[in-house]
């Protein structure tokens, strides 16, 4: 009898354990962490069909990684004579956009990791770019002069110009393409009408810079982060009666570095992620607004952070020139 519950004992032992071991994507571990960067990591993002990853930051360098298995290093694109702030995967994750501080704007081609374009009409830094996410590829651009430029994919010159009076520090295109959000050190997020080619509303309940913004995937709402240690999500539907401000997010920091740090939505619009100076990355509930996860694992400020498009995944990269992968128990 003793022979018994003991191995009844051991079967309800690794019953639990295989239990609290259960994991909840197809990477290899539940934690991976990616080398290979020799200097900070200012933007990352998931293809998206989540097979591969893009990274980019100081060292001028875009490196592409398999999410799966080894996560392998499987391309690096070289081009960029300056730091390279932002990188966006059009549509269909055949193209690749980024921003450099050497003042343009690449568009890479990732089957053949050629830069089909290099658009030279800013005048200073170039902080933020996107691609539409529906009807003609345009690709819109903020930078340092003040302005927000929408680049067609076929011709050189700028197809539109849109002037601000302070530097413009973020950059992401409606759902529906045909406006053109964008923030800067003024504090404020203007939303522009690409037909009227005027400036429809005015966001204001930040205290400081606009360092990144990200549209749900339902395409109704805005998220906004600030250095004044904010995340802010916006209605940004057309007429919408009252107040466009519905929740504000807090927990992360900024610092002294002053870093352009990123945001972004889950595929099921559920959960908002952004990075922080305090060396964590921040998960939150989008609708109660409740902290979900504090994670630690960096070594500096983490810059960037992106949700996998299919499995729950959380996608980071800071200043210590890393790169992590890790699954969270979320429903996805």
């Amino acid at each position: 009898m003793a022979l018994v519950r003991r191995n009844d004992a051991v079967v309800a032992m690794e019953t639990d354990q295989n239990q609290q071991q259960k994991r909840t994507s197809d990477l290899m571990a539940p934690i991976m962490c990616l080398h290979g960067h020799e200097g900070e990591i200012y933007s990352t993002q998931f293809s998206k069909d989540g097979t591969f990853l893009a990274s980019a930051g100081y060292d001028m360098q875009i490196m592409l990684w398999n999410v799966f298995d080894n996560c392998d290093n499987f391309a690096t694109l070289k081009g960029h004579k300056g730091a390279i702030m932002d990188i966006k995967f059009n549509a269909d994750s055949s193209h690749l956009a980024t921003a450099s501080t050497d003042k343009t704007v690449r568009i890479w081609d990732m089957e053949t990791g050629k830069c089909l374009r290099n658009f030279k009409s800013h005048a200073d830094f170039v902080n933020s770019v996107d691609f539409t996410r529906r009807g003609p590829e345009m690709i819109a651009s903020a930078s340092d002069d003040g302005t927000v430029k929408i680049h067609d994919f076929r011709t050189k010159e700028p197809h539109k110009s849109y002037e601000n009076k302070y530097q413009q520090t973020a950059v992401v295109f409606n759902d529906s393409s045909d406006g053109v959000i964008c923030g800067g050190i003024d504090n404020s997020i203007k939303i522009w009408d690409m037909r009227r080619d005027t400036i429809t509303n005015v966001l204001n309940a930040h205290r400081d810079t606009i360092t990144g913004l990200s549209v749900s995937h339902n395409g109704n709402f805005l998220l906004s982060n600030s250095m004044d240690c904010s995340l802010r999500s916006w209605d940004i539907r057309p007429f919408v009666p009252g107040e466009r401000l519905v929740s504000t997010f807090s927990g992360h920091v900024h610092n002294f570095e002053k870093n352009l740090l990123k945001c972004g939505w889950s595929a099921n619009d559920q959960y908002v992620t952004a990075g922080s100076a305090d060396r964590f990355v921040y998960v939150w509930d989008a609708k109660n607004r409740r902290c979900l996860y504090k994670l630690p694992g960096h070594m500096g400020s983490v810059n960037a952070t992106d949700f996998h498009p299919t499995q729950p995944i959380l996608l980071s990269a800071g200043s210590d020139k890393r790169i992590f992968l890790g699954e969270l128990n979320l429903e996805y």
